[in-house]
């Protein structure tokens, strides 16, 4: 797993950040989503390292990378503050400008630094996920009953803190079994290195704070956005052609041109993980939108 690759620890804007470092190329940084850490590209993140310099990151909160201290309004852990970070940490690599990939919450990351940051992001592709504020708007009972964590990880601190202190292990299970097609797709280790960084409680409360945020600051920023900025960079969209995306919105594609000026894509036949569940398709798409001149 992820041979020839270089772990690091990447002090910026005040943090630091723990990424994989691996292959040859333009760079391409990889961004993953909740329950997980960078591992979640473990399946492609070797073939990838063939055409890109690959850089797979923890999400601040998230497994090795640093916790800081939250504040009230959850600002540190706001996608803009993220994303402020991890162009630090791209420059600190050498790449001033670079193409992401993120899938879930990094997903959302990865928007939102195309929009604040457009000379960094040279190309974006977004797996599985509508714009933040989108997902709000349309929420009903299903969004509710099928994506929980949005709901009760935001909710005021300890309550979700102490829940998920007392059963680490059903709050990774859980979405691994339901989300997916294929719960066999994740092997018992990488099970285990996603469970491991819940049973930490400083990391659990980073990642409810993240959801915090995304419930206020990430909300607010999107609204401030759509319809008077869009992501200028070429973007892919990818979504599970089984899941929500596919059940809920008529044409996701067409939800991203509110936000996009050059917007692509289609679903690959899997569950909501697609780089695990469906990891040949996914490398392929990748590969062949990352590798086209703008």
């Amino acid at each position: 797993m992820f041979e020839g690759f270089t772990g690091r620890i990447v002090n910026a804007d005040g943090g630091s950040i723990f990424a994989r470092v691996g292959g040859d190329g333009p760079p391409l940084l990889l961004l993953h989503g909740f329950p997980q850490t960078h591992v979640m590209w473990w399946k492609i993140a070797e073939p990838l390292a063939e055409h890109f310099t690959v850089v797979t990151a923890d999400l601040r909160g998230y497994g090795a990378s640093a916790k800081p201290t939250s504040t009230a309004d959850h600002a540190p852990y706001c996608k803009r503050a993220m994303g402020i970070e991890m162009v630090a940490v791209m420059a600190k690599l050498g790449f001033d400008a670079f193409a992401i990939a993120g899938h879930d919450r990094g997903g959302r990351l990865a928007y939102r630094m195309a929009l604040d940051h457009p000379q960094h992001v040279r190309r974006l592709s977004v797996l599985d996920i509508v714009p933040t504020s989108t997902a709000f708007d349309n929420a009903d009972m299903r969004f509710a009953l099928g994506f929980w964590p949005w709901s009760l990880l935001a909710q005021d601190e300890p309550f979700p803190e102490r829940l998920i202190m007392a059963d680490p292990e059903i709050i990774v299970e859980h979405p691994l079994n339901t989300w997916s097609n294929d719960p066999d797709a994740f092997p018992q280790d990488i099970r285990a290195a996603y469970i491991e960084q819940f049973r930490n409680s400083d990391t659990v409360h980073a990642v409810c704070e993240e959801y915090r945020a995304a419930a206020s600051l990430d909300y607010q920023h999107d609204k401030a956005d759509v319809g008077r900025k869009k992501i200028m960079a070429p973007t892919q969209v990818l979504w599970s052609a089984t899941g929500a995306i596919a059940n809920w919105y008529e044409d996701a594609l067409e939800v991203w041109r509110d936000w996009a000026v050059d917007v692509s894509g289609r679903p690959i036949n899997c569950g909501h993980f697609l780089p695990e569940e469906a990891p040949d398709e996914t490398l392929d798409l990748l590969v062949s939108f990352f590798r086209q001149s703008d």
